[in-house]
């Protein structure tokens, strides 16, 4: 299944509460995500002329929008390392093989990069990480 994320927004936040859609190429389901109002301990809020809205929560191995398992997922190091898509698959790929990375300045840990877990940044896991990556794009 892959999400059809509308564009046409000016700001990342207002895409990331647009409406999505979900069609599966195989059988024909398809889902639609709208965005919820926000309530005490339903997430992060963003404040829009809609009103106050729900973003939704990334940064793990499931679809945002609709929970389900992403595609690009794969077993390592005991963990599971996981992509959106190809291009964040090759800025991963990128990342990790790199034997020096300079941290940018002024330095935080705002950036996906900076914020990737200590163990797929780790330079002992360093060939397990990459041939997951690798069996991962193999396989897209």
């Amino acid at each position: 299944m892959h999400p059809d994320h509308r564009d046409g927004h000016a700001y990342a936040v207002g895409w990331l509460t647009a409406p999505h859609r979900l069609t599966c190429l195989g059988c024909g389901h398809v889902a639609e995500w709208v965005p919820r109002r926000w309530s005490r301990g339903a997430g992060d809020a963003y404040f829009s002329g809609r009103g106050t809205l729900v973003v939704p929560m990334f940064g793990g191995p499931d679809d945002p929008y609709f929970g389900l398992p992403l595609w690009l997922r794969r077993a390592c190091c005991g963990r599971v390392l996981w992509a959106y898509n190809v291009p964040h698959l090759e800025l991963l790929e990128e990342y990790v093989a790199a034997t020096q990375r300079e941290r940018p300045r002024p330095a935080g840990s705002q950036t996906l990069l900076e914020r990737l877990p200590a163990w797929m940044k780790a330079a002992g896991n360093r060939a397990e990480v990459l041939a997951a990556i690798r069996a991962l794009r193999d396989g897209a």
